[in-house]
């Protein structure tokens, strides 16, 4: 069985290994099947692109994909990236928490 995604789309993360480490941006993007993350600005990569239908040639800058292991959900109130946890409440409602703290995202 798969561990499951615990980030979502628009989650403010914090890299924490790699070149971009200790950078912190949102989610675009989450790829399941990879297990991979598209953060804003982090991991930047020119691309040399050939011009298209209506498209200009020439070097583009292109955010790429991160391991998961390798970005961490950051709180804002702590200034570190945290592990997220589920708990259901009185209502039967999944929520997301902070595994240190037990305080809800």
């Amino acid at each position: 069985m798969k561990n499951k995604i615990k980030l979502k789309k628009g989650d403010e993360v914090i890299v924490i290994a790699g070149k971009d480490k200790g950078k912190r941006g949102k989610i675009v993007r989450v790829i399941p099947g990879l297990r991979k993350v598209i953060v804003t600005d982090i991991n930047k990569y020119k691309k040399h692109q050939k011009p298209g239908n209506n498209e200009p040639g020439g070097i583009i800058e292109k955010d790429m994909p991160l391991h998961l292991s390798n970005v961490a959900f950051y709180d804002s109130s702590s200034n570190k990236g945290i592990r997220v946890g589920y708990i259901f409440n009185k209502d039967g409602k999944k929520m997301r928490i902070n595994k240190k703290s037990g305080k809800e995202i």
